[in-house]
């Protein structure tokens, strides 16, 4: 099923990309993306070809993603915001036969083969636009892509969807939120996150536009320069833009703020009820291809809303959140192949746990483990822990969350150290160069002792949990 073709066919002239240079048509954008198709075939990307793309959301993205998309070929958009050698090990995972990066991001990546994306574009401004429909055609059983999740093990894991999967998804969101010839949604969230990812695809299904920022530009100036009708916020962005002046009027002319990513705090939500604001709840996992469940933000309570179609949601008897449908991926794709994601059911825990109200409301409690989120992002504290051991002098740590206004969480540290320990400015700074910087701690301190569980030699999480909300004088999140 060609998605692109089949939204040039049904909206060939409404718009379907706005970017700071232009507007593009469906007509116009099945002719772009079709030149782009050919210069990947030019470069021996064919169906079933694995091609990981390590850029910023831009034009040239879009047309690639779509390009591959139309070709067959599977799609492996990469954090591009994390270390190299971070992105080297992601691509062990999925062992891609390319790798598209920018100019200058050529030598980055050896032992793999190398597309620069500016040859592919000049490539494709030369290509002829006439590309046989039946071998671009990829059924709807077909992988399509490959995308990360955000480390709720501490790892990225590399989830294969289908088209279907991506197909099925925007059908059930653009049933409950519409997105039709007319709309405008901002890309605000990265290509990579299926968040984003998830956008591209309800635009070919019901018609709606694509906007896309400038690079560099922020949120708030794209709103203001674009007028779009929907956005997808994770809280941190919708908390930001709250608190910028002059920007809440032009939040106030959207018809649809999609927020999801991780738990809205009461007090965030109240603020965007108070400036009346069309937010959205919604739940969902890259496994699941985006949202699950969606809702208006109701007026009493913070819930994650109702499952949508071609979704199923239960809760099992240890109160987890288990999904399935048709938007539910093919597995997590490893040096081994494919690994099954789900029990004897077909159902795939979540690891949340959560309860499904009288009215069908599902509302998430929590996690089944000790992974947190900030900024919209899954932070797993064990991750952090090891590369702080790693460091020469420092003997144990124990990270926990500690509460954020703007983040919801940020990791905090506890450690125990050696005289040869570095010092706080120089973890911060070998932290943030190995873990980016929403997983650096916001605070070290440092222990000679540790208080343990009784009988045990393990450390009691509980206790700093406790600690550092005490230390900052913040009362800590439920």
């Amino acid at each position: 099923m060609d998605l692109v073709s089949s939204a040039a066919r049904s909206h060939g002239d409404a718009l379907a990309l706005m970017t700071v240079t232009g507007t593009l048509s469906f007509g116009e954008l099945e002719h772009e993306t079709a030149q782009t198709a050919h210069a990947l075939r030019t470069a021996g990307i064919c169906s079933g070809s694995r091609v990981a793309l390590v850029m910023p959301n831009s034009c040239d993205l879009v047309m690639l993603l779509l390009a591959l998309l139309r070709t067959a070929a599977i799609a492996a958009p990469m954090n591009n915001r994390i270390p190299p050698s971070t992105i080297t090990r992601n691509l062990g995972n999925i062992s891609p036969d390319a790798v598209i990066v920018p100019a200058e991001l050529a030598e980055a990546f050896p032992g793999y083969r190398i597309l620069t994306a500016e040859k592919l574009v000049s490539t494709a401004a030369a290509s002829p636009a006439a590309i046989p429909q039946a071998d671009m055609a990829p059924a709807l059983a077909s992988p399509a892509t490959i995308i990360h999740t955000s480390s709720s093990s501490g790892h990225p894991k590399a989830v294969l969807h289908s088209v279907a999967n991506h197909y099925y998804s925007a059908l059930g969101s653009n049933i409950n939120i519409p997105f039709m010839p007319g709309d405008r949604w901002l890309l605000s969230l990265p290509l990579f996150h299926i968040g984003g990812y998830a956008v591209l695809v309800r635009s070919l299904a019901g018609g709606g536009a694509i906007v896309l920022p400038a690079l560099g530009e922020s949120i708030q100036d794209t709103l203001r320069r674009t007028a779009p009708t929907h956005l997808s916020l994770v809280p941190t962005q919708l908390y930001r833009m709250l608190h910028e002046p002059g920007i809440v009027h032009n939040m106030q002319q959207v018809k649809a703020i999609l927020l999801g990513g991780s738990t809205v705090e009461k007090t965030l939500l109240e603020k965007a009820r108070a400036t009346e604001l069309p937010v959205y709840l919604s739940y969902g996992s890259t496994e699941m291809s985006s949202q699950v469940t969606t809702t208006p933000a109701p007026a009493e309570q913070v819930a994650a809303g109702k499952v949508l179609a071609y979704r199923e949601l239960t809760i099992d008897c240890n109160g987890e959140i288990l999904v399935r449908g048709r938007c539910l991926s093919q597995g997590y794709l490893g040096p081994s192949g494919i690994a099954c994601h789900t029990d004897g059911d077909g159902w795939f825990h979540t690891g949340d746990t959560g309860l499904i109200d009288e009215d069908g409301t599902l509302h998430v409690t929590g996690r089944m483990d000790n992974m947190f989120i900030s900024g919209g992002e899954n932070i797993h504290p064990e991750e952090i822990e090891r590369e702080l051991q790693a460091i020469p002098g420092i003997l144990r740590a124990v990270v926990v969350p500690a509460p954020d206004k703007e983040y919801g969480n940020r990791p905090a540290a506890f450690i125990e150290g050696s005289p040869a320990a570095p010092d706080n400015d120089a973890l911060h700074r070998m932290l943030s160069q190995h873990l980016g910087t929403l997983k650096t701690p916001r605070s070290i301190t440092r222990l000679t002792e540790w208080r343990l569980l009784e009988g045990t030699e393990k450390i009691d999480r509980n206790y700093y949990k406790q600690l550092v909300s005490t230390l900052m004088n913040v009362q800590p999140s439920v």
